[in-house]
């Protein structure tokens, strides 16, 4: 099907040219574009590289260019003669400014590299990068053939207690408490033809569960000097710019591999000319943006949240009670911003690009393919790499393979850093923008914890819509290993597309997650024909109340001071306990600071003004001083107070009578006592 200038330039409020050879006999016109100064959108990535020579070879070419696939994801399709609102909101996308610059986070290699496995292994990939890198080896025995002859490379051989670190800072702690010093072993092989109990191999290390003390090996070795069996164990630290593993079990277990640090089971060569291209400096984005006033991780010294924690699959995410909040390692970090999608309270955010950005790419993507008389749409996630990979080949299958469909014409594809890194808040904008279904492309590069973390997002966003009254599935996660798996898209889009709203959101994405989650609710509302008062939501909904025992309940207010979002707030005026279910994040911080147990979780989404109200969770009669008559305390917390220390020998008589006086008058009644031993009357 041919594409439509005279539409799409409608729809993007522009006159286009349509150029069908424009990287062969019409290269001339993109030439003549680049030279004009303005921006230049180029509708096809095949041939990205021949169209940068050619900008390069052009003399006066000052314009931006960029690149959009509008082939395999909607020309080559079943459905190419219903795409063109889909290329026109495309088009409209690759209009879009690049994400505004962020802080970095720098890497500095000197090539240092460490080698760990079987001595045989080890120096056989040392020979593959020994140009290029500065090697080190950690022999783990000798192998199936042993040490070279020759000594080319530092080996050190012990025991290894931990490695940390990341690309330019590794940190190898290790022991070692062998005889024989590598270093000063000149691999002569006496003390192998020495020992009577083959207790030496060619790892050249001595087997102390086969040596018997003979020492005839010391003494061949006696002008080397490398055996010495009093030698005292020596704990060490070596730094490393890289670390290549050889073994079965890793030194690190995360999904997310530290940056510098590579596994190699000797087969593939990719990863050695990785390991040779990390010699200099390195930068890469500080991918989020952490307040610590936002964060409901602790309080108290008392764990509230810790989904950023348990979500993150680099363990660059840690806990610090004493201060409470949690630390990020940036150099950790590698931007897949999972902690950001299920951060209840916003105080962790994506960076890059920013909340503000994604939305403004999400809603013009919508809105365009709306102008352009597209209905029902279907925002795909993707991820920039795997994903997009895999939506080239299904537009390719269709090109060749009549029985394949394609991307449908209402499927819009976005591309994304990392498909964790959108979560409620997005998706419900994205519905509240026009969208009739949010699907996520999840392929085998995401961890699984990624996958349980989108479901629960997204049990609670279909909660929402269901309690609203929208027909449908909007929320789905699509997993695929290959094209062949995407071509079950056709499935889901022969039913009928979920209800979307009558009237699209106008709402720009905030850079505050519960700001814009607010946004999206109050426009889903109003859209909504159900007068429901009440949503019940899974037990994953950072928005809900709380539910109160009066009867344990003391009002001692330490939940308020608990409170990291000021859902819970006390009453200067009167002993009360007051919420406000609007400003809740579901943090459970409240519940576990309760010394009465009295607090309960309760995941909903009130639909009344009420939810935005302070209401009253508890209210008591104060206690008034039996001295001067001020109320100072609640009348159960005093009443509990004194029945708890009733039987203590120090509160007794008077002593008891000063529980039941506000501070003021117990300070008086002590100094006005008669039978009180003050500090004066010590001697």
């Amino acid at each position: 099907m041919p594409l439509q200038p005279r539409a799409l330039g409608t729809a993007l409020d522009e006159n286009l040219t349509l150029h069908s050879t424009l990287c062969r006999r019409e290269a001339g016109a993109f030439q003549k574009a680049i030279q004009s100064g303005d921006d230049v959108i180029v509708a096809c990535t095949q041939e990205t590289r021949l169209f940068a020579e050619l900008a390069q070879q052009t003399e006066g070419a000052t314009s931006v260019i960029k690149f959009v696939n509008i082939r395999e994801t909607g020309g080559w399709s079943k459905d190419a003669a219903q795409a063109s609102p889909k290329i026109a909101a495309l088009l409209a996308l690759a209009h879009l400014p690049d994400a505004e610059p962020v802080p970095t986070v720098t890497y500095k290699s000197a090539g240092r590299l460490l080698i760990i496995g079987p001595l045989d292994a080890a120096e056989r990939a040392a020979e593959l990068v020994s140009d290029a890198l500065d090697v080190t080896l950690f022999s783990l025995g000798a192998g199936s053939h042993g040490g070279l002859q020759e000594r080319r490379y530092p080996v050190l051989a012990g025991k290894i207690r931990q490695l940390t670190g990341w690309l330019g800072a590794f940190e190898l702690n290790w022991t070692r408490s062998n005889p024989i010093d590598l270093d000063l072993c000149t691999r002569c092989n006496a003390c192998l033809s020495a020992c009577p109990e083959s207790a030496i191999g060619f790892d050249y290390q001595i087997d102390m569960s086969l040596c018997q003390s003979h020492r005839t090996c010391v003494k061949v070795c006696g002008v080397a000097g490398a055996i010495d069996f009093s030698r005292e164990p020596e704990a060490l630290n070596e730094k490393f710019d890289l670390v290549l593993d050889l073994r079965s079990a890793p030194a690190f277990t995360q999904h997310a591999l530290p940056q510098g640090y590579f596994r190699w089971d000797g087969q593939d060569s990719r990863t050695l000319l990785q390991l040779r291209s990390l010699v200099g400096e390195f930068e890469k984005p500080k991918f989020f943006n952490y307040k610590q006033k936002l964060c409901a991780h602790s309080r108290n010294n008392t764990v509230g949240c810790s989904a950023c924690i348990d979500v993150c699959s680099a363990s660059a995410i840690s806990s610090e009670k004493n201060r409470q909040q949690i630390k990020v390692n940036p150099n950790l970090c590698v931007g897949c911003g999972a902690c950001t999608t299920v951060c209840p309270t916003g105080a962790i955010s994506y960076a890059y690009p920013r909340p503000a950005e994604q939305g403004t790419k999400i809603k013009t993507l919508l809105t365009t393919y709306a102008k352009a008389g597209g209905k029902h749409a279907a925002l795909l996630l993707h991820s920039q790499e795997a994903g997009t990979r895999l939506l080239g080949d299904l537009g390719r299958m269709a090109r060749l393979d009549p029985a394949v469909r394609g991307v449908p014409a209402r499927v819009m594809p976005l591309g994304l850093f990392h498909t964790a890194s959108t979560g409620l808040e997005l998706w419900l904008s994205s519905i509240a923008y026009g969208a009739s279904q949010v699907w996520v492309l999840m392929t085998a590069e995401e961890a699984p914890q990624y996958r349980e973390a989108l479901r629960e997002q997204m049990q609670v966003a279909q909660a929402i819509l269901t309690g609203l009254g929208y027909q449908g599935e909007h929320f789905r996660i699509f997993e695929a290993k290959d094209a062949r798996d995407l071509a079950g898209l056709d499935a889901f889009l022969q039913a009928a597309p979920a209800q979307g709203v009558a009237q699209a959101a106008g709402f720009a994405v905030q850079a505050d997650k519960r700001a814009t989650l607010e946004l999206a609710l109050d426009h889903l509302m109003l859209q909504s024909t159900v007068q429901a008062e009440l949503i019940a939501l899974p037990a994953a909904s950072p928005l809900g109340a709380l539910a109160i025992n009066k009867d344990a309940c003391t009002l001692c207010l330490s939940c308020v001071s608990a409170c990291p979002a000021s859902a819970l707030q006390d009453n200067a005026e009167r002993p009360q306990l007051r919420f406000i279910e609007k400003n809740c994040v579901q943090c459970g911080l409240c519940v576990t600071t309760c010394p009465e147990n009295a607090l309960a979780l309760v995941p909903q989404l009130r639909l009344t003004p009420q939810r935005r109200e302070a209401v009253v969770l508890n209210e008591m009669q104060p206690y008034a001083c039996i001295r001067c008559s001020k109320p100072f305390g609640t009348l159960k917390a005093i009443e509990s107070m004194l029945g708890k220390l009733a039987g203590h020998a120090m509160f007794q008589g008077a002593a008891a009578d000063r529980l039941k006086m506000c501070s003021d008058c117990r300070v008086i009644d002590i100094y006005s006592a008669d039978n009180e031993v003050k500090i004066g009357d010590i001697r």
